[in-house]
């Protein structure tokens, strides 16, 4: 989630209102940036907790104090902090998988090392384990999002202040179709989707007390909106069916360039365009509007896959990484890949993601659903076989081999791994 910052406050004051017509070719313009996938990308957010006494709410103005010397710190990624004090990474776009990683791992031993220097350190999970949602960004964008998210209930506090994940960021892929074309790798994500949610599954417990999900995480974002969390309905072209799902979903806020932003009920984005709202919409609402849906799987010119908890230890972030990168851009892969998950379409059925019996399996089971631990076996085992074509190091090589061993080909996710919160708060292991 980006920060507020001069400029995000309301539109140009001579800026032209936004066409109905207008709005459905620039969203089909701008969200599927069709060629050859050559760049990936990674977004990491990490709870940091205190190193001696992870259970313990770290103080705001010790979190402030640690976040002010963070961004003193060089980094290539660029950094922000979500609403709950989560710290957020963003890599800049790299050529390969390996770049990514180097560039990503680097950053993470300054910031491990800068925050080390405070008694703090990074938790890799994808649901604090201890505490409730303290929100300490008082900010006109989080406080709408928290008025707009509460009439659904709690987890969009939740979401906004306790949780954490790993994104990939992938090029949308050709315009032809074919294993690396966009409609196919639009496809592959809502399908191989509910397999990454299930092999990492790391978020069993929310304040202190197991929920009966392995990723509490996910469970929190299917429950969040109505709307805002889901996929496209429908069978339609990916830039079709993304078009008309933006703006029939409603408006989150209406910024304002003075006093508290306006929080408009069940107004769709082209209710708005066709007069419901205080004012006429511009480009730059629109735009705004984009950053406000969290669906599974992101179209912002590149596709941004959004499902996977926050890994724990040094180096558990990159097995996502390289898995999900591997199978979507080794064309061998990615053939072999779509052909896995093709079934999975039965299960999931006419709903969409993550709110059907697919997504829900993978959120609630885990790999213990026999359905989704075979199709991660098989992943898992193309990814494998694939990343040396990449280029991969041994390093990450072995990371993924060891994961693989340690759960996927068990039938296990990291989630069955953790520790009672109680009995974790004096072993310490979650954030190292």
């Amino acid at each position: 989630m980006p920060p507020d910052t001069l400029g995000q406050h309301g539109p140009p004051v001579d800026a032209a209102p936004l066409g109905e017509e207008e709005a459905e070719d620039l969203l089909r313009g701008i969200c599927f940036k069709t060629g050859p996938p050559r760049t990936v990308g990674v977004e990491l957010e990490w709870l940091v907790h205190d190193r001696e006494h992870p259970e313990a709410l770290v103080p705001e103005d010790r979190l402030r104090a640690a976040a002010d010397a963070v961004r003193a710190t060089p980094l290539d990624a660029a950094l922000t902090f979500e609403p709950g004090g989560q710290l957020e990474l963003s890599s800049q776009p790299k050529g390969s998988l390996m770049e990514c990683v180097d560039a990503t791992a680097a950053d993470l031993a300054a910031v491990r090392d800068t925050l080390g220097r405070s008694g703090l350190v990074l938790a890799g999970i994808g649901v604090d384990p201890w505490n409730p949602p303290r929100r300490l960004l008082r900010e006109p964008r989080y406080d709408a999002m928290e008025a707009a998210l509460d009439r659904s209930g709690s987890a969009g506090r939740a979401m906004m202040c306790t949780s954490a994940s790993v994104q990939v960021c992938l090029d949308a892929g050709e315009e032809e179709p074919g294993p690396l074309g966009y409609g196919r790798r639009w496809q592959l994500g809502h399908l191989l989707g509910a397999v990454l949610v299930a092999a990492f599954a790391n978020s069993p417990f929310r304040q202190g007390r197991r929920t009966g999900w392995r990723s509490t995480r996910q469970a929190l974002w299917a429950d969040l909106d109505p709307a805002r969390t889901l996929a496209p309905q429908g069978r339609l072209d990916p830039r079709d069916a993304w078009a008309a799902h933006v703006l029939a979903t409603p408006v989150m806020c209406v910024r304002n360039a003075e006093g508290p932003w306006d929080v408009p009920e069940a107004l769709t984005f082209r209710d708005w365009i066709r007069g419901g709202g205080p004012r006429p919409p511009v480009r730059a609402d629109l735009d705004y509007h984009l950053t406000t849906l969290f669906p599974p799987v992101r179209p912002r010119g590149h596709l941004e896959l959004r499902m996977i908890d926050a890994q724990s230890g040094t180096d558990g972030w990159l097995v996502p990484l390289a898995v999900t990168t591997a199978l979507f851009d080794d064309p061998e892969a990615a053939e072999t890949v779509y052909r896995t998950v093709k079934p999975l379409a039965e299960t999931a059925g006419l709903p969409p993601a993550p709110r059907n019996p697919l997504w829900t399996a993978a959120a609630r089971d885990g790999l213990r659903d026999p359905e989704l631990a075979a199709a991660a076996a098989a992943c898992f085992t193309t990814a494998l076989e694939a990343l040396p074509r990449m280029g991969a190091s041994g390093h990450v090589l072995g990371t993924v081999a060891a994961f693989h061993e340690r759960y996927v080909a068990r039938g296990r996710c990291p989630a069955d791994d953790l520790p009672d919160p109680v009995q974790e708060s004096h072993g310490k292991g979650l954030v190292r």
